[in-house]
């Protein structure tokens, strides 16, 4: 946790409500999210149990698991999931445009979203994926057609998820507390429950009341995809054994809905609070970097690529490792560029200054090394009253001029030279004017060269044999 979010979550708890981390919104957020709350069984990994998902708040599709032992109702769940989640991911996915560029590429015009309440909802639709994009169908335990569909697109989704500022697959909690700091531990804030009882208690409590309220699972479920001990004791094993006894879900429905359906509301009032932030003019660069990755990847299943296997080769690894690291440095530089709010932290770390304009040399000329004419690099003096830790030569960039690459000269008793190196015709700061710069790139800095995967050398196990999915690629914690 840095500084100014220690500062902020100190001051939470004296004041008894969260204090805002952002000004705008650092995410995107669909005209038509599709909400998923899912619950599993105690002890299983990914046993479903029972889920809440749809587009309208006011009606979810509940769908229940009546006894998750039984193979052949959770594979029946993952049919009527999928003839829900299918047909919504796909109708966005059929739907692209070619975008010019250097080099043309297609891009999806819009794209799904669908968001989860917490991060171990996140962690069952991976293995949710992960378990049933392999599944037959025929021969032996056949499932439904668009079972394995579901599954391989709810892999892509959650892999897209892995970069930050991916938005098609969102964690309510995850993007509840990028905005807002609690009083309350990290851990804490996975509850939806209690997180929004910070931000947003209702009238006449505190936070800490309202979050209170929240640990108390008779009076508010937890939100999964765990369920409480207490219910499983009271409450549900005697349903499943009524279902057991009699072949009827309706006890078990009844059981499953007063658990889910409060923390379904809870997801859709904190994506009502989240829309009150106005968005970010980054978070919409992001989603349309998740429109072409989306195009792409509906090009490749219809190219009939396979889905994602177990393992990855070396060269797919190191070049995923990459584009996730470029992706997170993307993320963190256009969330500071767009809020003043986000790039204090920076400032409070010393990795960022903001100040004054003194002094400026416009028109100064250098011969750079190596070269052999002047070139225009003017300086520009900045007095800050901020902590600062850049060395001299270290490279700077401000957001109000992006494209404009500084250079630190000199950093002494609050007095920072920097010298424009690139970008002149953007302007140049003048006397008098407010300035930041910060060791931020929201370009992501450059991919590194790797080998193709033909070429993969012999210490990383040599070019990879050609992938073909086994049985065993489905065998893994729910099957």
């Amino acid at each position: 946790m840095t500084l100014f979010r220690s500062y902020l979550k100190a001051r939470a708890r004296h004041e008894g409500r969260a204090r805002p981390a952002a000004t705008v919104r650092h995410v995107h957020l669909s005209d038509a999210p599709m909400v998923f709350v899912p619950l599993r069984m105690a002890g299983e990994a990914a046993a479903p149990l029972g889920a809440m998902v749809g587009c309208d708040p006011a009606e979810p599709r509940l769908l229940v698991v009546p006894q998750p032992r039984d193979r052949d109702l959770r594979f029946a769940f993952a049919a009527e999931l999928a003839s829900v989640m299918v047909p919504y991911i796909e109708r966005y996915a059929a739907d692209s445009e070619e975008v010019e560029a250097r080099t043309p590429y297609p891009r999806c015009l819009d794209a799904p979203q669908i968001i989860v309440p917490n991060r171990g909802a996140l962690a069952f639709v991976r293995l949710l994926g992960r378990s049933t994009r392999f599944r037959r169908t025929d021969g032996p335990h056949a499932v439904d057609p668009l079972v394995p569909v579901l599954g391989r697109w709810l892999t892509y989704l959650h892999g897209r998820g892995e970069y930050a500022g991916s938005a098609m697959l969102l964690s309510l909690t995850d993007a509840l507390a990028a905005h807002w700091v609690t009083g309350q531990s990290d851990a804490e804030d996975t509850d939806p429950a209690a997180l929004l009882g910070w931000i947003d208690p209702p009238a006449g409590m505190t936070g800490p009341e309202a979050a209170a309220v929240a640990e108390d699972p008779r009076r508010s479920p937890p939100p999964g995809p765990d369920t409480d001990p207490d219910f499983d004791r009271r409450v549900l094993q005697p349903s499943i054994a009524d279902y057991d006894a009699s072949g009827s879900a309706d006890r078990v429905r009844a059981a499953l809905h007063d658990q889910l359906r409060p923390t379904w509301d809870l997801v859709w009032r904190g994506v009502a609070l989240l829309r009150t932030l106005p968005e970010a003019p980054s978070a919409v660069l992001r989603w349309e970097r998740d429109r072409a990755s989306l195009a792409g990847e509906n090009a490749r299943i219809a190219e009939g690529g396979l889905s994602q296997g177990r393992w990855d080769s070396a060269v797919a690894a190191a070049r995923r490792l990459a584009m996730l690291e470029i992706a997170q440095q993307t993320y963190e530089a256009g969330r500071a560029f767009d809020d003043p709010l986000v790039m204090a932290e920076y400032r409070a770390e010393g990795v960022a200054f903001a100040g004054e304009v003194v002094a400026v040399e416009p028109d100064r000329k250098i011969i750079p090394p190596g070269g052999k004419r002047p070139v225009v690099r003017p300086l520009v003096t900045v007095k800050t009253a901020d902590p600062l830790r850049l060395a001299p030569g270290k490279k700077v960039l401000s957001p109000s001029r992006p494209r404009q690459a500084g250079q630190i000269l000199s950093a002494e008793d609050g007095t920072v030279v920097v010298q424009i190196n690139g970008g002149v015709k953007d302007g140049v700061p003048e006397v008098g004017e407010t300035v930041c710069y910060a060791d931020l790139d929201p370009s992501g800095g450059r991919r590194p060269p790797l080998p193709a995967l033909e070429e993969t050398p012999w210490t990383h196990g040599g070019p990879p044999q050609e992938y073909v999915p086994t049985d065993e690629d489905a065998q893994e914690a729910w099957s």
